[in-house]
């Protein structure tokens, strides 16, 4: 009889012991694409190489409490894509490299993290720093055989039940073959407001039921496929602070019907950095860091009803902390005043300025303005020849260009960017993804439950488990 009353008692304890532990109301899921662990360790020791010393200094969302490892293989590689290892993250299935939202077979759809917090009750947001319909976004509301199905996969943004999207544009935005009308006017007829940045937002966010937040007009003019870089930044562009702040706005303001709110958003450019080898990656990361630190405001605000949790998709690149011998020299990338990508387009505008002026010192100059060469950044006789050697080939019409998955660098660009990482001592294995793990970090309501050595899988698992939101 004793022994049935502890038992007895052993479950009540239990059952009141779960009874309190509290849920998690408001889900930040940030995913930094592209950012192994090499590379969140290379921003914080670059902050403190800007501090003149040896060591690192904290950004927020690695302060964290709690932290693990996280495999990332797909169900076909053993290197994933953006899409496979969205799905992973979104769903908790693997999948296909290339496909979105559904099983290795290529058509059975899978339920994802967001479609669970909107079914509980909860808001939901989607956003990015590229576009819309780009592999990790659409991982979380999509579902086709192919990630380059854009128009298809803006039809499903726009005939999707969620509540807010953020991201630099559609990349074809008149939908797919044979549409009625472009995505912009299927999305207004079924209750979103389209905002073109973020002042135009502040504008409408009042009035609107659904939000779609892009950048403006004139940016996607220039290029839709994404936001800025951050190094590239001009006053007025859409940043991922400014699409944070903009979706707690939006998200908390549908309290008075929704039970919460889940929010996913990327860095995407941190991957694209990475895939063309370039250091700003650096700033793109500190940059999402900002971005999380708004969330972190919030869960100042709420911590016992707020979760955020912050991982990676891949590791891009195959970055290494280390060339040859032993020190450190990423107070380098200090230096850098644009990517490498920018870099490309002043040079031709440069060109065709100067004309037949344009020469070896001329742009000499501008390597020293915007990289810091031959000052802050000491380059040996070597690579101030290869730098002039690039550049003679491209004027003698012999300049061999480097071309990576997002962009394609002509000769001097590409040695710019090999001569910056040879500064830092730093290295780079190749230009697309690799297998290293890539860290998951946690704060909040259900944190604890992200430590050890995890898979991409379970993740949407743990934050739906924090939550009490059923898996369907």
């Amino acid at each position: 009889m004793r022994k049935r009353m502890l038992t007895v008692w052993g479950l009540l304890l239990l059952a009141v012991t779960v009874m309190a532990q509290p849920r998690a109301k408001y889900v930040f899921y940030f995913i930094g694409d592209g950012m192994g662990v090499n590379q969140v360790d290379a921003a914080e020791t670059y902050l403190a190489a800007l501090e003149g010393r040896i060591g690192t200094r904290s950004l927020c969302f690695p302060s964290f409490p709690y932290a693990a490892f996280v495999n990332t293989q797909s169900a076909t590689n053993g290197i994933t894509d953006s899409a496979a290892g969205g799905t992973a993250l979104a769903s908790g299935h693997k999948t296909k490299n290339g496909a979105l939202g559904v099983l290795k077979d290529l058509t059975t759809p899978v339920t994802c993290v967001a479609d669970w917090a909107r079914k509980a009750g909860a808001a939901v947001g989607i956003a990015t720093t590229v576009s819309v319909d780009h592999a990790t976004p659409a991982a979380f509301y999509a579902h086709v055989g192919s990630r380059k199905e854009y128009a298809t996969i803006g039809q499903q943004l726009v005939d999707s039940e969620n509540d807010f999207y953020a991201g630099s544009d559609f990349l074809e935005p008149d939908g797919p073959k044979g549409a009625a009308a472009d995505l912009y006017k299927q999305a207004a007829a079924k209750g979103f407001t389209i905002a073109r940045g973020y002042r135009d937002y502040r504008k409408k966010a009042a009035k609107a039921g659904r939000m779609i937040l892009l950048q403006t007009e004139e940016a996607s003019k220039s290029d839709r496929y994404s936001l800025p870089y951050a190094i590239d930044r001009r006053k007025g562009d859409l940043s991922l602070t400014d699409v944070t702040r903009a979706a707690i706005n939006f998200l908390t303001k549908k309290q008075g019907e929704k039970k919460g709110f889940f929010l996913m958003a990327e860095g995407g450019k941190i991957d694209w950095a990475c895939h063309s080898n370039d250091l700003c990656f650096i700033h793109e990361l500190i940059d999402m860091d900002n971005a999380i630190r708004v969330a972190y405001e919030f869960y100042q605000q709420h911590p016992d009803e707020t979760l955020i949790v912050v991982t990676a998709d891949h590791e891009t690149g195959g970055f290494v902390l280390g060339r040859k011998g032993y020190d450190l020299h990423l107070g380098v990338a200090g230096s850098q005043r644009m990517s490498i990508e920018r870099l490309g387009k002043e040079l031709h505008a440069m060109h065709e300025k100067y004309g037949d002026r344009y020469s070896w010192n001329v742009v000499k100059g501008f390597l020293a303005d915007n990289f810091g060469f031959w000052d802050k950044v000491r380059l040996s006789d070597s690579q101030t020849r290869r730098l002039e050697t690039a550049f003679e080939h491209i004027m003698a019409g012999k300049g061999e260009s480097v071309k990576t998955l997002y962009q394609k660098d002509d000769e001097l660009a590409a040695t710019v960017r090999m001569v910056m990482a040879e500064c830092a001592n730093v290295n780079w294995g190749t230009y697309d993804h690799s297998d290293g793990y890539v860290p998951c970090f946690a704060i909040g309501a259900g944190a604890e439950q992200f430590h050890g050595r995890i898979d991409n899988t379970e993740i949407c698992k743990m934050i739906a488990k924090a939550a009490g939101w059923q898996q369907q």
